[in-house]
């Protein structure tokens, strides 16, 4: 939690502040959504497998080439990882990705015609999909309800106060108990925008900061 001492409340004075974030959420970015390009919910699951420990803007910069030359399901389950490694060589994990690509657009085409399915226990059963990929796609992709926990979202949760949990899906469970379903996707991506723009790991900008009047950690990071 950064050393900042989380106020005590209880369950409904928790979800006030919460109720009081989210409104500043939807004045700051009131059309948040994800920033990786992508064009079907193929194309965006690609880009959110390949997000991993990786930029968005990394991302982004090698998909066009990518979608250019694999754009669905059925031309990438014909290549092989070799001839997907140079697409993106400039992000991480590449030759591991790569393969978790290929193996991914063939379970597409075997099992789901090539399309992405909208259950996230078969997203999650798919080659280098975990549970906030999923989360994301779904949410992303399909209007699915849920809040995705990546760094960002981990990190606010804990200066916010919002949750004490190390868990990525534990603090998932742990927002979600406090926002309106509806709002879930909103959140996730809302939250994300601010923390890579506002609330960042290091040197925090809290006097610009639309969430510091209802925020624990305020000038303390």
């Amino acid at each position: 939690m950064g050393g900042v001492a989380c106020p005590k409340e209880g369950l409904e004075e928790k979800r006030k502040r919460a109720e009081a974030i989210l409104k500043a959420l939807k004045e700051a970015y009131p059309k948040a959504r994800t920033e990786l390009k992508h064009e079907t919910p193929f194309q965006l699951l690609v880009a959110t497998v390949l997000s991993a420990q990786a930029t968005d803007k990394s991302v982004n910069e090698a998909t066009p080439a990518l979608f250019a030359r694999f754009p669905d399901a059925f031309a990438l389950a014909q290549a092989t990882p070799e001839e997907v490694e140079p697409f993106i060589r400039r992000i991480g994990l590449y030759k591991t990705k790569a393969k978790n690509l290929v193996a991914l657009a063939k379970r597409l085409v075997e099992e789901y015609g090539g399309e992405v399915p909208k259950d996230k226990e078969a997203l999650m059963r798919l080659p280098g999909v975990g549970w906030k990929t999923a989360t994301v796609v779904l949410g992303a992709a399909f209007g699915v309800p849920g809040i995705a926990v990546d760094t960002h979202v981990a990190r606010l949760a804990h200066r916010l106060c919002l949750s004490e949990a190390k868990a990525p899906e534990r603090i998932g469970k742990d927002l979600e108990a406090l926002f309106p379903k509806e709002d879930w996707v909103f959140v996730h991506h809302a939250l994300v925008l601010h923390g890579r723009y506002v609330c960042t790991a290091r040197r925090p900008r809290c006097k610009a900061c639309a969430l510091a009047p209802y925020c624990p950690s305020r000038g303390a990071v």
